[in-house]
Parts: structure tokens; sequence; C-alpha cells
């Protein structure tokens, strides 16, 4: 079993994955899902659901369980979602299914994803607190996350420019950053692509009783992705015409 594993690791994962996190630490047990799923009717489209599904009641634990071993179980199942959301593309490739639409429909849920979780680590936080402002912040936390998210779609339309998807489905690869500037652009961008990528920590934050770490980092960054992105849209249709 454990080589047809392996074998399926090799064959099924992205030629370059998004961090190491998804590489070295989902996709192997991701490859266990794959190997289950490889000669049964289950279709990738149908894990990427069921990741979904995962995830909801990952959030209903977050709001309904408070304490610290619901905090831990609603992560594990969050970073168990994750690993469906591996799966799916996974087991697509390997049967030779990958396509557009099915890399839409996992941008899809895992963007839904993203707000479900933000929403319910603020409710989370107010029942904890008892701070109503925590409400605030979630609702513009998510505000912020929702419009990012409209604005990234907007932005990797052919009509704005942007170039095709790579084979992979990931958006077209940007050149390395390069000069004074590129450095002092990455060192922000780094960590703000981590913070984004939830599933690399939130069992750590979880681990430590620290959820309060994800909500304000998390809202943070997605506060300044909407004002940079805004901020270029802005310089780049909103020029007037000589």
């Amino acid at each position: 079993m454990a080589s047809e594993v392996a074998a399926i690791y090799r064959q099924s994962k992205k030629k370059q994955d998004i961090n190491w996190f998804t590489e070295w630490i989902a996709r192997p047990p991701a490859a266990i899902v794959v190997y289950l799923l490889r000669n049964t009717p289950f279709t990738p489209n149908q894990v990427t659901f069921l990741s979904a599904f995962v995830a909801l009641g990952a959030c209903a634990v977050m709001i309904l369980c408070l304490g610290w071993v619901p905090l831990v179980i609603a992560a594990a199942l969050f970073e168990f979602s994750f690993i469906l959301d591996c799966a799916d593309g996974m087991l697509a490739r390997l049967r030779k299914l990958a396509s557009p639409l099915g890399h839409l429909l996992d941008f899809l849920m895992d963007e839904l994803k993203a707000m479900l979780l933000y929403g319910a680590v603020s409710v989370r936080m107010w029942r904890e607190t008892g701070d109503a402002r925590m409400l605030l912040v979630g609702l513009g936390g998510g505000f912020c996350l929702a419009a990012g998210i409209s604005l990234t779609s907007f932005m990797r339309r052919p009509e704005y420019g942007a170039k095709p998807p790579t084979e992979d489905g990931q958006p077209a690869e940007v050149k390395p950053r390069r000069g004074l500037i590129g450095m002092a652009l990455f060192a922000v961008e780094w960590p703000s692509r981590v913070v984004v990528h939830y599933p690399q920590y939130l069992w750590l934050v979880a681990a430590v009783n620290r959820i309060d770490l994800y909500f304000w980092a998390y809202g943070a960054v997605n506060v300044l992705y909407l004002a940079k992105s805004l901020a270029v849209i802005l310089v780049r249709l909103g020029r007037f015409h000589k």
C-alpha cells in the first residue's frame, strides 16, 4: 500500500505547488484519500463539495462549542477539509479529468470556506469576550475578504489583460521581485501569503488557544490586500484621457 500511495503522490501532485505546507504536509495524506477513492465512483467535484461540508461542520463546532478542546477539534476538521481540497485535484489529475471548470469550482469553494471560517471565528470571539465590537470587526473584515475575492477574479480576467492560468490551474506565474523595492515588497508579501493561507497555522493557534491571532492578522491582511488591489485598478483604469 505504501508504495502505491507514494506513486499516486508523485503522479498526481502539481508540478509547482503554492507553498511547502501544501506540498509536503497536506498532499501526502491527500494521496491516501486518493488511493482509497481511485477505484470508486466518487468524482473530483464530489470531493470538492465534501471538503466544503467538512469545513461547514468545523465552523459549527467553532461557533457552538467554546473551550480549548472544541477549538482544537474545529481546527482539526478544517485541516482535514484542506486535505480533501488537495485530494480533489489530485484525483482529477490521476484520472486525467482536470479541467478549467473544476479549477474554478475549487477556487469558489476555497473562498466560500475562507469567508465562512472568518465569520465563525468572529462569532466565537464575540461569545468568548462578550464584546459586540468583535462582530463589527468581523463584518468589516468579511467585507474586505469578499471584496478582495471579487477584485482578484476581476484582475484574472483576460479582458483585464491577465495571462492564462498555468497547466495546474494556478494563476499565471509572477516574475520574481528585483531590486531594493522588490525585496521590500517581498518582505511584506511573504508573511501576508502565510497569513492568508490559514491551513498552515490554524492548527498552531488552536493548539495554544489563541484563535484571536488568526482573527486580527487575517482581517488586517485582507484590508491591506483590498487597498492594494483597488489602488492598482484605479491607477490602471481611472486615468484621464488626453
